[in-house]
């Protein structure tokens, strides 16, 4: 499994991340990383190798890629601590482990290779598979039950919000009315009909795409997640401690760059001629704007093609 795992932009990812652990160093800290999507690994794997003074706290709500990542993470198990857990808990994780500060957060977000590769999670598609979308099946929110339960106004909501779907209305109204003969258990029953309703474009991607989307994105409460966690994660950093996220989609790397732009830009007056402390930026950029995966990269690994990467650096206490 591991070998099926290509870690989007590793490098870069363990060199922005070495921006905060020297910081951690330089004031005499132990360096404490959260990779927030432990996934299989892949980024914490590099990162200890890399860092030998590194602790690792390593988050994930997936079961199953805990397991696989506990056990590829085994000859580093004295520097990690690996919990089972939704980003938005870091606060409570730190709190528990006894930790004040941390040297670097990892947020490489979105769906990971193993929910996509593994049929039965029913991410895909492109292949027959039970409507699950759960990124932690101990969960009991399903795709199925989001259309076997959800009005035909919440259907075209989250739809239209999270999968930017333009034709959100007409696919609500055929999820209501055809579930009453019979429900929607699986993928391809819900592709097949999006590929008759929608009309086809000259784009490569499959028109299922954007409410598949959509119903993981409800199921996980991806979005909701991200707008308390990534915050809570700031704070959480030591001065010249470093945030450096993933984004795929433009729903994402849109509440990233929000937040970020909140921190890293004076919330003063521009005319105000001196600003105080308490109205400063409290972030600054390392990375302007976003960065892109190169063309050996993307042809690489294909997840890649769609990454957006961004990244600040803490240079003083969050403005209250």
């Amino acid at each position: 499994m591991n070998d099926q795992h290509v870690p989007v932009l590793l490098e870069r990812v363990v060199e922005l991340i070495g921006v905060g652990v020297q910081a951690a160093r330089d004031n005499g800290h132990a360096p404490i990383v959260v990779d927030g999507t432990l996934g299989m690994g892949g980024h914490s794997e590099a990162v200890l190798t890399a860092f030998p003074d590194v602790h690792l706290i390593g988050v994930d709500r997936d079961t199953q890629a805990i397991d696989i990542a506990t056990k590829r993470l085994a000859p580093f198990s004295d520097r990690i601590d690996i919990v089972h857990a939704v980003d938005d808990e870091i606060p409570e994780i730190l709190d528990d482990l006894g930790v004040d500060h941390i040297s670097a957060v990892l947020l490489d977000l979105g769906v990971s290779s193993l929910q996509l590769d593994e049929d039965e999670r029913g991410f895909s598609y492109s292949r027959p598979a039970p409507l699950d979308m759960r990124m932690d099946r101990t969960q009991s929110l399903t795709a199925a039950e989001v259309l076997a339960t959800y009005t035909e106004a919440e259907l075209r909501r989250i739809l239209r919000e999270y999968g930017e779907e333009k034709m959100a209305g007409r696919i609500a109204k055929i999820i209501v009315t055809d579930r009453e003969d019979a429900p929607w258990e699986t993928s391809e029953q819900l592709a097949a009909m999006l590929g008759r309703v929608l009309p086809q474009t000259k784009k490569k991607s499959h028109p299922a795409k954007r409410t598949f989307q959509a119903l993981r994105i409800e199921v996980n409460d991806e979005l909701g997640v991200l707008r308390t966690a990534l915050p809570e994660a700031l704070r959480a950093l030591h001065i010249g401690g470093v945030a450096v996220i993933e984004s795929y989609q433009s729903l994402e790397d849109t509440i990233v760059k929000k937040i970020f732009r909140s921190a890293t830009t004076t919330s003063a007056p521009p005319d105000m001629p001196v600003v105080p402390e308490e109205l400063q930026p409290w972030l600054s950029e390392i990375i302007r704007g976003a960065e892109l995966a190169d063309s050996d990269e993307a042809d690489r690994n294909p997840r890649a093609k769609s990454v957006r990467l961004r990244a600040v650096q803490k240079i003083r206490e969050a403005r209250s």
